[in-house]
């Protein structure tokens, strides 16, 4: 898991901006970039380049609809990892991330260590996940699932 940056001096106001600018539209053109933070094309690529570098920008992505690619099912997955078994976190971690079905892992505070995010085919595939992959698992204390009715993406 990546950790935060300590100190954002080493970003100016161009690329913060830039950030911005790709979080609103990441299919955006490297020229219409430029002109909308007053930098030549060359400079916007270079910065933009030395972002993904420094991890600022995670990647670029399509923002597809699971119901569109067969998984209408969606969840949200709380596990909670055994105490004696906190050492192996970082692994489980990766181990979730290699699941077809999950889309977000995220490693959270509070009665839970993680929430997933998941989009299945069917409830039946939903019920193998949380039962063979999550419960069977002698790391995972216990799980609570919250189906998705609706998901709407913030700004």
């Amino acid at each position: 898991m990546t950790q935060p940056p300590k100190d954002l001096r080493g970003l100016d106001e161009v690329d913060l901006e830039l950030l911005a600018l790709l979080q609103t539209d990441g299919r955006m053109p490297n020229n219409a970039l430029a002109e909308r933070v007053g930098v030549a094309p060359s400079t916007c690529l270079t910065r933009i380049r030395r972002l993904r570098e420094l991890g600022a920008i995670r990647g670029f992505h399509a923002d597809v609809d699971p119901a569109w690619i067969g998984r209408p099912i969606q969840a949200m997955i709380a596990v909670r990892i055994r105490a004696d078994a906190r050492d192996a976190i970082g692994k489980f971690a990766g181990s979730l991330a290699g699941i077809p079905a999950v889309r977000d892992v995220y490693f959270v505070s509070g009665s839970y260590d993680f929430l997933l995010h998941v989009a299945t085919a069917d409830v039946a595939e939903l019920r193998s996940i949380i039962t063979e992959r999550l419960s069977n698992s002698h790391l995972v204390a216990g799980t609570e699932t919250h189906l998705i009715f609706e998901h709407r993406r913030g700004s």
